[in-house]
């Protein structure tokens, strides 16, 4: 008699913090400081000048906000002016000191707090993943305990271990360095690494990794890898090297700002100086210049590009997806190809008993199977012990208070119930190679991808349970519409072991699983379809996924369970962790991506009129402003209606197509 226990409701509780945060404040950054200065004072100017106060109260606020603003953009520009570069912020200071000086003062301040706040974001988001980086190196612990030749103990600061040393790894204690086991038996946490959910049993010969966390056993470890070459040391070196050689990216209309900014000064330099020097009056001309100045500047076309842009972030926000800037939403929507991880992405990230299966000789029924397996596990901490006893309690189950518990690392625990002794372990270890149909099972559970856990009363096997991370709910769905908008199925991307990856990715319709993988290996395969000409987005959720996420075209982190450097590297992050809202929020940007290119046409063809008309007759500068205004109020209407509901639901029937 067997069943399959009903999915619970996902955990809501966190996962352990693997590193402290060590977080930059916002106003240490001077691009923070200056931005919000300059917000501040244009807030305080705005209502002055809306309700008719005098030129004098509002106009020296709006001049600092000019000064606060756009003095580093400013500078910034005249800097790449050295280079014979002509950069876009200093265009848009000399537009809007331009927009002041014929009277649009607010329309000039407005763009200064835009481009000063943009770029505040963006320091701060470059600041936050420093600080992650760097609290990655807490993982691993600052002392070990070195072991010498004749068996004395010295604790010494884990960079002084060499290649050779032995090390002692105490109950509870971090793996200091990378090595191999010489002796000892415990159960090693290495999430961190490999995005394994359960410990991994370890003994002589098996390898283990700095800044894992050891469990109830004692291990002595031989140290096999310099501490600056760890596979933990290495995931902050990739981390920080694709951070530094991915791609510049830019917005669309920021790749043709070179040519058209330098057409434009060029073109009213020459609108300028070419007329006086036939002996045209300066007063007119200069009239003439400005104006074309006016209509001709890219401003109506920058706010043309981010009201979409910046109407799908705010929507995908609402909807529980945090995507960190205007560029990042651009660019989910040039996605071609998926890299999912498994543990906490496609999975919930937590063990789960998925079935229950009494021997028929003893005759106990399967609540009774479960009652001794979670009274016999109820004192233990291990992850596994934990979804037992959490099965009983979702079935109402009484547990029974036991006596002289014991617990063996990497063969499972003992205790009195009742007067009988209850075991619950591993099969292998407590059947000792004696063939029984209890193995038999189990071996059926294994190849179905569980973890088998038999238990045995005064010795004789009565039941396994199989143990299993339980797939999310919206996993196969999701799997399905990320392969409707890519045209590729996504790959699994995983160092979970190769049985339990082909088991969850048979039941979401995967067909390239890549099992077993080192973080350095999920970088390779990722550079690998890049190099292919692929777009890849990475979906992960823990340190290991990382590298992946930072050398990803786009890297999009689970929130609820995700590690602080995941959070941190993910250009966008699923706050609450519905898996279903990533093709939707690739479809939203889609959507945005469309607009932008009617906003531009729109835009464009306000300007092209606006300049035609002021080459060819004469155009009067309010005209001239008023156009230029109008075209920047509709392609900004435009883009807002991205903000709506509908625009959600849209995107996630429609698949961004």
């Amino acid at each position: 008699m067997s069943s399959t226990l009903a999915r619970p409701a996902p955990a809501g509780a966190l996962r352990d913090v693997v590193a402290p945060r060590r977080r930059t404040r916002v106003l240490a950054l001077p691009e923070a400081r200056w931005a919000a200065a300059a917000l501040v004072l244009f807030l305080l100017a705005l209502p002055l000048q809306l309700t008719g106060a005098p030129a004098w109260t509002w106009g020296p606020l709006y001049a600092l906000t000019y000064l606060t603003g756009g003095w580093e953009p400013g500078w910034a520009g005249l800097q790449t002016l050295r280079e014979k570069t002509l950069d876009v912020d200093l265009l848009m200071v000399v537009a809007a000191l331009g927009a002041s000086a014929i009277g649009q003062v607010l329309d000039g301040a407005l763009l200064i707090v835009i481009f000063a706040t943009s770029g505040a974001l963006e320091a701060v988001a470059t600041a936050r993943t420093a600080d992650s980086v760097r609290g990655l190196l807490d993982l691993a612990p600052a002392t070990a305990t070195r072991l010498a030749d004749d068996g004395s103990e010295e604790t010494v600061p884990t960079e002084r271990l060499r290649v050779g040393d032995v090390i002692l790894v105490r109950p509870g204690e971090r793996v200091g360095a990378d090595g191999r086991v010489l002796d000892g038996t415990s159960e090693v946490d290495q999430a961190t690494i490999t995005g394994e959910p359960l410990p991994v049993a370890k003994e002589s010969g098996d390898e283990v990794f700095a800044g894992t966390l050891n469990g109830t056993g004692a291990l002595r470890v031989k140290v096999e890898r310099d501490p600056s070459d760890s596979v933990i040391a290495r995931i902050v070196t990739m981390v920080e090297e694709a951070s530094e050689t991915k791609a510049p990216t830019q917005l669309f209309i920021e790749k043709v700002e070179q040519r058209y900014s330098i057409g434009m000064v060029a073109a009213t330099v020459a609108l300028f100086a070419l007329p006086l020097l036939f002996g045209a009056a300066l007063q007119p001309t200069l009239l003439r210049a400005m104006t074309f100045m006016i209509v001709a500047s890219p401003c109506a076309v920058v706010l043309a590009t981010m009201p979409p842009l910046l109407s799908a972030i705010a929507n995908a926000g609402r909807h529980g997806v945090l995507v960190k800037s205007a560029v990042v939403m651009e660019r989910l929507g040039q996605v071609d190809a998926v890299a999912l991880d498994k543990t906490g992405t496609l999975t919930e990230g937590t063990p789960r008993v998925t079935d229950i299966r009494p021997l028929a000789d003893p005759g106990l029924s399967e609540a009774e199977l479960l009652r001794l397996a979670a009274a016999a596990e109820h004192p233990s901490e291990h992850p596994l012990a934990r979804a037992v006893v959490d099965a009983a309690r979702i079935r109402d189950l009484t547990v029974p208070l036991v006596e002289d518990f014991d617990s063996t690392p990497g063969t499972g625990v003992r205790a009195t119930v009742h007067g009988e002794v209850v075991a619950v372990g591993s099969p292998a270890r407590l059947l000792d190679g004696r063939a029984h149909p209890a193995a038999d099972l189990a071996a059926k559970l294994e190849a179905e991808g569980r973890t088998a856990v038999l238990i045995t009363l005064d010795g004789t096997p009565v039941g396994v349970l199989g143990i299993a991370d339980q797939l999310r709910e919206d996993a196969a769905a999701t799997v399905t519409a990320l392969t409707a908008l890519t045209g590729t199925t996504p790959v699994l991307l995983t160092g979970d072991n190769p049985r339990a990856a082909a088991r969850l990715a048979d039941e979401v319709g995967i067909t390239d699983v890549r099992a077993g993988l080192l973080p350095q290996d999920k970088v390779s395969a990722v550079q690998e379809w890049e190099q292919a000409g692929r777009k890849v987005l990475v979906v992960g959720d823990g340190v290991n996924d990382a590298p992946a996420l930072a050398a990803a075209h786009t890297g999009v982190a689970m929130g609820r369970a995700g590690s602080d450097l995941a959070l941190e590297t993910a250009d966008a992050v699923v706050v609450r962790d519905e898996l279903a809202t990533i093709p939707t929020v690739v479809g939203l940007s889609r959507r945005a991506r469309r607009l932008v290119v009617q906003n531009l046409v729109i835009a464009g063809l306000f300007i092209t009129g606006l300049v035609v008309w002021d080459l060819v007759g004469t155009l009067p500068l309010p005209l001239g402003v008023a156009g230029h205004e109008g075209s920047t109020v509709i392609v900004g209407l435009n883009g807002l209606r991205l903000l709506a509901d509908g625009a959600w639901r849209r995107a996630r029937t429609g698949s961004g197509r």
